[in-house]
């Protein structure tokens, strides 16, 4: 059974949690940024699969392999010295997205 509360538009506290409207449209704002920002990560991510594509497919060319494992772990150590732990995380998924596409 349907009530007229069912019905009723979120506010935009209800859709950030805030308790306020100063603090939802702090939220809403930062949410913004926050999506642009992600835009970004995900364009540069599909920049880093192509650019890592060139490289395996010229290392297959030259008789090589098309993983570097010692250039991997100078990647993961990169990630954990500037993000800590979860920095290595990150960087095992970037390299997990970046191999294998040829």
């Amino acid at each position: 059974m349907s009530t007229a509360a069912d019905t009723t538009t979120h506010t935009s506290t209800d859709r950030t949690g805030a308790r306020t409207e100063e603090a939802a449209d702090v939220i809403a704002g930062a949410r913004e940024r926050i999506d642009t920002l992600d835009d970004r990560i995900i364009g540069l991510v599909q920049e880093r699969m192509a650019i890592s594509a060139v490289i395996q497919e010229a290392r297959i060319a030259s008789g090589g392999r098309r993983v570097n494992l010692s250039r991997e772990m100078d990647v993961l150590g990169h990630y954990r010295d500037a993000l800590g732990k979860p920095g290595t995380s990150l960087a095992m998924t970037l390299l997990e997205l970046c191999r294998g596409r040829i």
